[in-house]
């Protein structure tokens, strides 16, 4: 690996370009909340949230925020094993591309007579019309590697639970702002980084390392913060990293630390850490020379035979 001085930060890419609209996004989304109110899971509904891969993990955390509000159960299923014998007032749907093919099936497997609707940002795709659409084109994404489409949905789905992101958009601003080899370099060359978290946040940690592995095939971790002494810690070591989202879990800082591995944290938002850990797969993928555009064997969306 050539000397700081000598590395670049991370060229031009469409990651990028769609990396740093990410606050302004999240303050628009909003408006989006309000004016799609009624397509949204009302206080008091019992409600599934389908998706996979990063829509996956973006439903998990909307679940547990909703629930940890008090606005009703909230289950999020894979589209490939939905419970469709489960009662549910509604389904809520979340699907960047509108073509996956496991999600498409899932919407036309849910039962008659129950609402339900899809997020999505592609204009004039199938799942558009299997569902009341909310459709967010404005943050659809020309790379593979979704980060402001998922995102902008989750702060979307937040605004709807009456939460204010003021804070949060601002401190995702503050992130955008910081010289990027000096606020990562603790993190930028580890040879191994888990991800933990609680609440919402496990499932955030669960989205960072999907998208180290995607962007630059690193090896990546994630777990529920109060599991990761049940058996992950054995891989802490010198050189490699825990990186905490949302708040620490009492003397775990502590119990990594004796392992000679980097403990990670910021007291942030977990949305707003989570767009420094797309910076860091910027710059990681500049550091290997891949292109963060266009991960390896993957497509904008999974469509099988």
């Amino acid at each position: 690996m050539p000397p700081d001085a000598d590395r670049i930060l991370f060229p031009a890419s469409h990651l990028a370009a769609e990396v740093a609209t990410q606050p302004d996004d999240w303050a628009r989304a909003a408006t989006l909340a309000a004016v799609h109110r009624d397509r949204l899971p009302a206080p008091g509904e019992r409600v599934a949230v389908i998706g996979c891969g990063t829509s996956l993990f973006m439903a998990r955390a909307f679940a547990a925020l909703r629930e940890s509000a008090g606005q009703g159960l909230t289950d999020a299923w894979s589209a490939s094993e939905l419970r469709t014998a489960r009662d549910y007032d509604r389904y809520l749907v979340i699907c960047r591309s509108g073509t996956t093919t496991e999600v498409l099936a899932a919407m036309s497997a849910l039962p008659d007579g129950i609402p339900r609707t899809v997020i999505s940002s592609s204009p004039g795709t199938p799942a558009l019309s299997l569902a009341e659409p909310v459709l967010i084109d404005e943050v659809d994404e020309k790379s593979v590697v979704q980060t402001r489409f998922a995102t902008t949905t989750l702060a979307l789905l937040r605004h709807h639970l009456g939460e204010d992101l003021t804070p949060v958009i601002a401190q995702a601003r503050r992130v955008l702002a910081e010289d990027p080899a000096e606020s990562l370099a603790r993190v930028r060359d580890a040879e191994q980084i888990t991800f933990v978290g609680m609440g919402f946040a496990a499932a955030l940690a669960e989205e960072a390392a999907l998208k180290l592995r995607e962007s630059c095939q690193a090896w990546t971790e994630s777990y529920l913060a109060t599991e990761y002494r049940h058996g992950p810690i054995s891989i802490a070591a010198p050189g490699r990293v825990v990186w905490a989202l949302g708040s620490l879990v009492a003397g775990l800082a502590d119990d990594i630390a004796a392992t000679g591995a980097h403990v990670e944290h910021r007291p942030v938002d977990p949305l707003a850490e989570l767009v420094r850990v797309h910076r860091l797969c910027l710059l990681r993928s500049a550091d290997l020379g891949l292109n963060p555009d266009q991960p390896r064997s993957l497509n904008r969306s999974v469509i099988l035979d």
